[in-house]
């Protein structure tokens, strides 16, 4: 419904900016503002993105409390895995951000730094750099806090247009020239030395590894802090690689021990899954009540189902073709492969389970 003081059904943005913050907001705001589309503004968005300012703020606090101790400044060559990547993906997001503001699509420019930010930086590279900072005064440390205050300074200063309040503040507190944020340059050139493709592509394959860690973990209900054994296996040369040199990495963001052989090498008691190349397997310790595991590893399929034949359905009406954006379409394609993938790990999941049961039973 549009908004109508007769409705009553205004949302008065004084309230809102005292009950979520101003910069929620503004972000929400901007997010949403697609050329030609009206703007569907519900209180749920402008808390989600009160969320983000707060993921934020715990970002700011956790490197304030790590860049005690000295700093190194090196080429981005000779960096750690972690800050070699995340330097190349801060590259390809000013670039990103700069293009969309061109365009004056500050809906994109938002959804690249909420993409960024939020999944890049603080789920992936904070989590990273934490195997770095464990010795405070080795050489990967100190280079390490050299990146974290270079980047998220950069950080910072990509987002204040659009959160203004909270990246000043922060801002304040980091070590850097000037007094104010606002009078700083704005990040608009990529900075070759900090591209980086085989960075990009080797955390690709991480990434890929972890997900299907955590989604056997996910479906043998494993608890988020149990350490547990998992095995590791590639088709190419390049996942061998990665899996060895970024072994470290693998084993702390799995929460386990990570060892790679061939699948013929694997005990029998390992829950397989595999995609692209990538196999991993998890250890089913003997208390799991692989009944209980089978049932929800069913229901999770059936589910899976479902949405698939949701998702088909709109993909084959020709007039939801026509009038969907391309943004929508683009969307419902990947949530199809998605889908689609999980329920593919899902058949084989089960189909293993149902066999290590029967050998149980025996």
């Amino acid at each position: 419904q549009k908004m109508s003081k007769s409705k009553g059904n205004v949302i008065d943005p004084l309230s809102v900016m005292e009950k979520y913050g101003t910069d929620a907001l503004r972000f929400t705001l901007a997010s949403m503002a697609s050329p030609g589309r009206d703007i569907k503004l519900a209180e749920e968005r402008i808390e989600g993105y009160r969320n983000f300012a707060n993921k934020i703020w715990n970002a700011a606090r956790f490197i304030l409390m790590n860049l005690e101790g000295p700093r190194e400044r090196v080429q981005p060559n000779d960096c750690s895995f972690p800050d070699r990547w995340i330097l190349d993906r801060l590259n390809i997001t000013i670039l990103k951000v700069n293009g969309a503001l061109e365009q004056y699509r500050f809906d994109q420019a938002s959804s690249h730094l909420y993409q960024f930010i939020w999944h890049e930086y603080c789920d992936w590279y904070l989590e990273l750099v934490k195997l770095s900072l464990q010795e405070k005064d080795s050489f990967e440390a100190k280079r390490t806090r050299q990146t974290l205050v270079e980047s998220f300074e950069a950080v910072m200063a990509l987002l204040h247009p659009f959160m203004p309040f909270v990246t000043e503040e922060i801002w304040q507190t980091l070590p850097h020239k000037g007094e104010s944020l606002m009078n700083q340059p704005y990040p608009s050139l990529a900075r070759p030395d900090w591209e980086s493709k085989a960075d990009r592509e080797a955390f690709e394959i991480l990434e890929q590894i972890v997900s299907l860690a955590r989604t056997g973990r996910a479906l043998l209900n494993y608890p988020p802090g149990k350490s547990v054994t998992l095995y590791g296996a590639a088709q190419h040369e390049k996942q061998r690689s990665v899996f060895s040199s970024l072994h470290r990495y693998l084993q702390h963001l799995c929460k386990g021990t990570v060892h790679i052989s061939t699948t013929d090498d694997w005990p029998s008691n390992v829950l397989q899954l595999s995609g692209e190349g990538l196999t991993v397997g998890l250890v089913v310790e003997g208390e799991i009540d692989l009944g209980k595991v089978l049932e929800r590893i069913v229901k999770q399929r059936q589910e899976s189902q479902k949405e698939i034949e949701r998702i088909s359905e709109k993909l084959s009406n020709d007039q939801f073709i026509h009038r969907a954006p391309r943004d929508v379409l683009s969307d419902l394609y990947q949530r199809e492969d998605s889908v689609k993938h999980k329920s593919n790990l899902l058949v084989s999941s089960e189909s293993q389970i149902r066999e290590m049961i029967r050998s149980r039973n025996r």
